[in-house]
């Protein structure tokens, strides 16, 4: 830090100087100390408007591009998220809920969807309440599947582009747990009903998360990546019959 300041230091008492200098040499030419004050001044009453540019226009450009390209990295990831192990848990445990029917119901993406169908289609997803009993899940099949995506799931977590996502975080970290919880036990055929119970609750915990990040993702795709956003209408699990195979 002192180093840095001292170069700043340095480089403003070289600007200084050399700004000295080219007036002084104005002066020898022309004699002309009226005429240098004149326009010092002139320069001078410039410069808050230049500060005015740089700072509150230029800046705000700046920091909206760097945004802009936040964004783009994150959407990124979240879709390597979708393609190796989102898409799968949508799919999978929609078909083990009570209520499926109803949540087909309300993200059942069409063509047609504009910005406030996927908003009203998040508000319902985010605050959804999933009926599933664990006797009917395949937790075996869970187990493996879960265990065999714990390293990409934790390189996501170290993926410095989601320290400022914190909802999609936390979905990473409730799958990760429903994970460990699975994996700290030896076998997972005839449960308790109370572990199966606590099981049901850590898949109603990431769920409703889960859906409604598809749903951003998904408007994302829509908005920039049409090709992307029509093979995911013809394969997404909330409709009847779903299938990449064009008809």
């Amino acid at each position: 830090m002192i180093k840095r300041y001292s170069f700043f230091m340095s480089l403003a008492l070289i600007f200084l100087t050399l700004s000295v200098m080219l007036y002084f040499v104005h002066y020898l030419i022309f004699r002309d100390v009226h005429h240098i004050f004149i326009y010092m001044l002139g320069d001078l009453a410039f410069l808050p408007l230049e500060v005015l540019l740089v700072v509150l226009i230029l800046e705000r450009i700046l920091a909206r591009r760097e945004k802009e390209s936040k964004l783009q990295k994150l959407n990124m990831v979240v879709g390597a998220f979708f393609s190796e192990a989102g898409n799968h848990l949508l799919n999978s445990l929609l078909k083990e809920f009570d209520n499926r029917t109803e949540i087909a119901l309300h993200l059942n993406i069409t063509e047609k969807w504009t910005h406030k169908d996927f908003r009203k289609a998040e508000e319902f997803a985010y605050n959804l309440r999933i009926e599933v009993d664990c006797h009917s899940v395949n937790l075996e099949g869970l187990k493996a599947f879960l265990a065999g995506k714990r390293d990409f799931l934790l390189a996501l977590l170290g993926n410095p582009n989601l320290l400022e996502h914190d909802r999609f975080t936390s979905l990473l970290w409730a799958i990760t747990h429903l994970d460990e919880e699975l994996e700290a036990r030896p076998s997972v055929a005839n449960l308790p009903e109370k572990d199966l119970a606590h099981l049901a609750n850590d898949i109603r915990r990431f769920y409703d998360h889960l859906a409604s990040e598809w749903l951003d993702y998904v408007e994302h795709l829509k908005t920039s990546y049409p090709y992307l956003f029509s093979l995911v209408l013809r394969t997404h699990p909330f409709q009847e019959h779903p299938s990449a195979i064009l008809s």
